[in-house]
């Protein structure tokens, strides 16, 4: 078994935006994500690949905090999230958010204001300039007074992404983000995050699409609750390295 490489932030040349080392999760006897080992670099977008059940989501919910970890450690810019929390935006399956909660469109997007404003703070016109904005980027500025749950699966999915927006995190971390929605929201999904790609944001999408995944990405981490490959696109997204994420784990390991 090859050993785990130094993830600590001494041994990069920067605090990388996100680093797992020997990150493991169990639900009940279960073992979802097997002792994985990745980074994601500034400037990137990577996708997390693997067939359904392989710990995608498991992998980032463990990174950040959302479900326990069984074993391993996760760093943003080379520290615990707590420290760093305002850095980092997480946009969630859409599966998973109650979309009944009467909150209009442009509240959504404001609470990525709040480590502006601080939990009492007061939301001011330039606050709600800034949310517009953010809205105006995922082309939904004419949506801002509707309730959320009134909106369109693709509509819903760009509102949280401009809630990322607002934050002005350098780390956008994406649960599926282009699960079930249109090729209008595709496209502009897409164009956002490559524009914060560009800027030098870190960008990290859970993917189920290969074909999209040379087009779209620059990196990937193929995952089969162990890590099967990570880099650049171009040298691990390769059809031997598609075919060992995609092959059955031994039984011993489930």
């Amino acid at each position: 078994m090859k050993p785990l490489r130094d993830l600590r932030p001494e041994a990069a040349p920067g605090p990388l935006p996100l680093a797992v080392r020997g990150l493991s999760v169990a639900y009940g006897e279960r073992l979802v994500v097997d002792g994985v080992d990745a980074v994601f670099a500034a400037g990137k977008m990577t996708a997390i690949v693997g067939p359904n059940g392989a710990g995608k989501s498991s992998l980032l919910k463990a990174a950040l905090g959302i479900v326990p970890r069984v074993a391993g450690q996760a760093l943003f810019f080379g520290q615990p999230l707590a420290a760093v929390r305002d850095r980092v935006a997480y946009v969630p399956q859409r599966a998973g958010v109650d979309w009944d909660f009467p909150a209009r469109v442009i509240d959504v997007v404001a609470m990525g204001l709040y480590g502006q404003l601080g939990l009492f703070g007061r939301m001011r016109c330039q606050h709600m300039t800034q949310a517009m904005d953010c809205l105006g980027r995922v082309g939904l500025t004419d949506f801002a007074r509707r309730q959320i749950g009134a909106l369109s699966g693709g509509q819903q999915q760009r509102v949280f992404l401009a809630r990322a927006l607002a934050q002005r995190a350098d780390l956008i971390v994406l649960d599926e983000p282009f699960a079930g929605v249109d090729a209008a929201t595709e496209k502009a999904l897409v164009g956002v995050l490559h524009g914060l790609r560009d800027t030098g944001c870190a960008v990290v999408a859970v993917h189920h699409d290969l074909a999209t995944v040379p087009v779209w990405f620059d990196a990937v981490l193929l995952i089969n609750r162990r890590c099967i490959a990570e880099g650049p696109v171009a040298t691990a997204f390769s059809e031997a390295n598609i075919a060992r994420a995609y092959a059955a784990i031994p039984a011993n390991h489930a």
